[in-house]
């Protein structure tokens, strides 16, 4: 099913959490009404003098950027409530109709082909470097569903910038430039609340930063600043925006049409459905490969998006017996999951997964799944039923479910 973007939604809600984590409110409904009623009394007042002309923003892809913007506090410490909430609320002043010159100001279309045409940036480095940003790098959410080539492109396109204790990397308000991927060191978060910094969180020589600004054309949310000497590598705004906000939206078109059709998403909105398209990325399994081990631990949740996946369990023949024998427990085909249970239950693998066939899996880590399916998990839970009835069947006992989890 395509959906449609209206036009100004993405600039409209890019606002407003901006605003969000500025001001850091208790009560989110209650700070979402009084914003949008005093944005829609003064967009009244302007329209009435004449100030509404050519005021349409270009319409554009609406992308995760509450996800990517809630991940400073949901990645590095919860979020601290803000204990001035009481205090009357002033909408800020949206720039809608007058935009302040800044590298920042132009809108971008990910369906522009323009940017291409720009000089590809490569900043040389030694194999020593090359080694250690590419260690940095390897769990970077932003980079997993880029193709080889484009890896290649973003690391070729990166430079080290060394930090010294106390240094400002970025400042709230300010204009995006970079990119920012930790190799070392600890970095504190900031947020302006009535004018008074409040630390937030806090980078500890890992993660990335600074990618809201870059992909919604929004100042800076935060203040980071190093709180010990360290080393980050950084990615120039128009080399991101070229590969990585790009790759997002061609993602998005290709996967929220399957996404939709997922059962286990069914109690998802709209918007959550696309945060979790965000954070997949993409596996290929040969026939007969294993996809998941007996005993591991369970770091993914897989959807299969193609082929079959066959679900073992080992058992001994008898109590007595020593030897093992791999039972066939379930089958997993299009649209259906596994690998959930023990992310649910925080236990090893206690089952096996092959493909049957050529497979292709959609793959979500197990931060992001704590994340966004929080809604989806009762509907999990009741499948620890399910396989208890056929462990049951299979082996003639009931064990323990927890232990029994793919």
């Amino acid at each position: 099913m395509s959906i449609e973007i209206p036009e100004g939604l993405t600039e409209l809600l890019q606002s407003f959490t901006v605003e969000v984590l500025r001001n850091q409110p208790r009560d989110l409904l209650e700070f979402a009404l009084q914003y949008f009623t005093q944005l829609k009394d003064r967009e009244t007042k302007e329209a009435s003098f004449g100030n509404d002309q050519n005021s349409a923003p270009r319409p554009g892809k609406a992308v995760n950027f509450i996800d990517e913007a809630m991940q400073i506090d949901s990645e590095n410490g919860e979020e601290e409530e803000d204990d001035d909430d009481d205090e009357e609320f002033t909408a800020p002043v949206i720039n809608r109709f007058i935009r302040r010159a800044s590298v920042c100001a132009e809108a971008f279309n990910p369906d522009d082909d323009e940017e291409d045409k720009e000089p590809r940036v490569t900043h040389p480095k030694t194999d020593e470097q090359r080694q250690r940003l590419q260690e940095a790098c390897r769990d970077i959410l932003l980079f997993k569903n880029l193709d080889p080539e484009q890896v290649s492109q973003v690391l070729d396109a990166m430079f080290e910038k060394l930090c010294t204790e106390g240094e400002h990397v970025i400042d709230q308000d300010d204009d995006g430039d970079n990119f920012y991927v930790i190799e070392s060191g600890m970095f504190n978060i900031y947020v302006k609340v009535d004018g008074t910094e409040k630390l937030v969180g806090c980078y500890d020589n890992r993660g990335s930063f600074g990618e809201l600004a870059l992909m919604y054309n929004t100042p800076r949310a935060a203040t980071i600043i190093a709180v010990s000497p360290g080393a980050l590598w950084c990615l120039d705004r128009l080399t991101f925006r070229r590969i990585i906000v790009k790759n997002n939206a061609k993602k998005r078109k290709l996967y929220e049409a399957f996404i939709e059709t997922l059962p286990l998403l069914t109690s998802l909105e709209l918007s959550e459905r696309m945060k979790v398209v965000d954070v997949l990325s993409t596996k290929v399994y040969n026939d007969s490969q294993q996809i998941i081990a007996q005993g591991d631990l369970a770091d993914c949740f897989y959807i299969v998006e193609s082929g079959q996946v066959r679900i073992t369990m080992k058992r001994s023949r008898t109590k007595k017996d020593q030897e093992e024998e791999e039972v066939e427990i379930a089958t997993c085909s299009r649209g259906q999951y596994f690998g959930e249970l023990a992310l649910v239950t925080n236990k090893p693998r206690a089952a096996s997964a092959y493909a049957v066939g050529s497979v292709k899996c959609l793959v979500m880590g197990v931060q992001a799944f704590e994340r966004l399916l929080g809604p989806c998990m009762d509907i999990m839970k009741r499948n620890i039923a399910n396989y208890e009835e056929q462990l049951v069947t299979l082996f003639g006992s009931s064990p323990e479910i927890e232990q029994q989890c793919v």
